[in-house]
């Protein structure tokens, strides 16, 4: 596979934009809960996370070759901006046998050229995606905390 082959779409969400199709919600969801491995979620905060970007604002991004899903995004809009970014890359994740080939910078590009205003993500630290979105300038600004209930 050669970088060229990779088809990136977006697809924005939220009000006044066309609601996701269905079938590509699903695939995307889907994709997303196998593909996100250790640092995944479950399939039903994942499908609320599309929910989200469909009431609220945000956009779904996808790399193919062919008919072939090898990549996915979703990011939200937050509503706020100067304290907090506009835009959170909430999911991102690449086909395990097309990592290294290009995929996740083809996403990074299209989340990075597309969304206005800044953006924020989490990644664990031993996350090795943590190198390919430290290429795109996200730093490390805060140590977060949660108190999870």
């Amino acid at each position: 596979m050669t970088q060229t082959a990779i088809q990136t779409r977006v697809f924005p969400l939220g009000p006044g934009q066309s609601p996701l199709d269905p079938a590509l919600r699903e695939e995307v969801a889907q994709f997303l809960f196998t593909h996100l491995e250790e640092y995944g979620d479950d399939l039903p905060d994942i499908q609320a996370c599309l929910d989200y970007a469909g009431e609220r604002g945000g956009a779904v991004f996808t790399a193919r070759e062919g008919e072939r899903l090898l990549g996915a995004s979703i990011t939200n809009r937050t509503g706020m901006s100067g304290f907090i970014p506009e835009n959170i890359l909430v999911y991102i994740a690449v086909h395990g046998d097309s990592r290294g080939k290009g995929v996740g910078k083809s996403l990074m590009e299209a989340v990075t050229g597309s969304l206005q205003g800044s953006i924020a993500l989490h990644v664990e630290p031993h996350n090795p995606a943590r190198a390919l979105y430290e290429r795109y300038g996200f730093t490390n600004k805060y140590l977060e905390m949660r108190l999870t209930r």
